[in-house]
């Protein structure tokens, strides 16, 4: 999901000390006048001068002899770029670096009134220049690369891993859920007791166009008004997470030998055990808020609580049948595609709004927290500029989960021996690797539905129709109590 539609390179700034500390920061410049080279090893360090208290759109700005065979900084200011260029390059500048306080944008101009210019410059954000004398000092050298962009990072295969075994998990515990239903039905004492339990809600055809309709309303307003409504899904977030931690984990320390005590209160019982979960699912959720944007870890933490979440969903949403989930993957399939690839035609700056909405429109800082974040492993301009994380969707998981979910009840149901459920799950795996290598080849974000649903419907289909199950399976499986 790229922010910058401009060529991206890397400055690599080196401090005096010893040893010499040394740090990268993302640069943007124009390919066609600038030519950088590609590896570290080939580029000349200069020395950098901090000319920030002037935009250089004059050369009585500064002394002529301040800049001479030096790497110069200066603000953005009102003239052009190739202005700048041409003054720092009489003055003997060998490199200029134009900070902006704003977001970064391309560099372009009309370079046939400037053919004298041969300057290497770039665009930096002024943040980054600050950062740079705390972190290195006054004196610093610095040199421009621009290394190609790595085919492939090796995120993405914990992005598969995360992906595939949350749906795997996913299915598997509604296909627990479906045979514990079975049971109750099967012994009347126990009908009661389980139909308390039950909280689980089935999406019929109807609920099914209803839900789309305000999943395309909520990405429309989220573009419009993003700056306000992001706080609001964060809350969201924070409040459906945390309690999907706990119903993930109730049932494991339902297995727990220890604090089975109860506490009454309000004439209800409560285990001291579930108490004590409650608590830290809660503080989990709010060391995420307070932290969220803290890079280095709380990544982690959102997706444990993302990874949740999306279990939850599966096991707590129930597709009735294989029509709902034949309407429900091609109605998002195409809500997918069409907020990808059709609205860049419609938007006035030809941006998709699904892939401004993903990045935060006009350079939010806040990030919407529904997606499954891990940091690229591979070292290269993109991941410093705009592209740190690999990101996968919650609704890439969670709505082929749903089929995924419904071939294991259908299998506990007709006691097929798993074989829909581990058919629609390697689809689904197919389906990630096919989203991986267009992603590789084409260099852009993808809409992961465009391969998984085709994948995951059609496997499941062939599969039903191979075992002459498919009239059942279309409507689902019914029982009679």
């Amino acid at each position: 999901l790229s922010q910058v539609a401009a060529d991206e390179g890397i400055l690599h700034a080196s401090g005096s000390g010893l040893p010499p500390v040394t740090k990268d920061y993302c640069i943007i410049y124009n390919s066609r006048w600038t030519s950088l080279p590609k590896s570290l090893d080939n580029a000349t360090f200069r020395t950098l001068e901090n000319l920030t208290s002037t935009v250089l759109c004059s050369s009585s700005e500064v002394p002529s002899a301040i800049m001479k065979d030096k790497a110069v900084v200066v603000m953005r200011g009102n003239c052009t770029f190739l202005e700048k260029a041409r003054i720092a390059q009489s003055l003997g500048a060998k490199m200029l670096l134009i900070a902006s306080k704003s977001r970064l944008s391309a560099i372009s101009d009309n370079k046939t009134d400037f053919e004298d210019v041969t300057l290497p410059f770039a665009l930096i954000r002024y943040s980054d220049i600050v950062d740079m004398q705390l972190t290195l000092g006054n004196e610093v050298n610095v040199t421009l690369y621009s290394p190609p962009l790595p085919e492939f990072d090796y995120s993405m295969v914990v992005i598969f891993l995360i992906a595939v075994s949350t749906v795997a998990l996913g299915g598997y515990w509604s296909g627990v859920a479906e045979l514990e239903n079975l049971k109750a039905i099967a012994s009347p004492g126990e009908r009661e007791t389980r139909r308390k339990k039950e909280e689980n809600v089935t999406f019929t055809p109807v609920t099914v166009i209803l839900f789309v309709a305000i999943c395309c309303v909520m990405l429309v307003l989220l573009y419009f008004f993003y700056k306000w409504l992001v706080y609001v899904i964060i809350s969201v977030f924070c409040l459906a997470s945390a309690m999907s931690l706990y119903n993930c984990l109730a049932a494991l320390v339902g297995e727990i030998p220890f604090g089975q005590c109860r506490i009454t209160c309000c004439n209800k019982t409560v285990e001291v055990r579930l108490i004590f979960l409650a608590v830290f699912c809660t503080a989990a959720a709010v060391v995420w808020a307070v932290f969220r944007n803290e890079d280095r870890w709380a990544w982690i933490l959102q997706d444990i609580l993302g990874v949740a979440f999306c279990l939850n969903f599966i096991k707590t949403l129930k597709m009735p049948n294989f029509k709902s989930c034949v309407i429900l993957l091609g109605l998002l399939l195409l809500y997918d595609v069409f907020f990808v690839f059709i609205t860049p035609f419609i938007t006035k700056n030809g941006a998709s709004i699904m892939v401004e909405v993903a990045a935060g429109p006009f350079g939010n800082s806040e990030k919407l927290p529904v997606v499954i974040r891990v940091p690229r492993l591979e070292h290269s301009a993109s991941t410093l500029c705009d592209l740190p994380f690999s990101l996968l969707g919650f609704g890439d998981i969670i709505v082929p989960g749903l089929l995924v979910a419904y071939c294991r009840r259908f299998d506990v149901q007709t006691s097929s021996s798993s074989v829909y459920y581990i058919s629609c799950t390697i689809a689904y795996a197919v389906g990630m690797v096919l989203t991986f290598v267009v992603l590789a080849l084409m260099k852009m974000g993808q809409p992961a539905l465009l391969y998984l649903v085709p994948c995951t419907l059609i496997t499941s289909s062939l599969v039903a129709w191979r075992r002459k199950e498919m009239k059942k399976f279309w409507k689902g499986s019914s029982y009679q109590v």
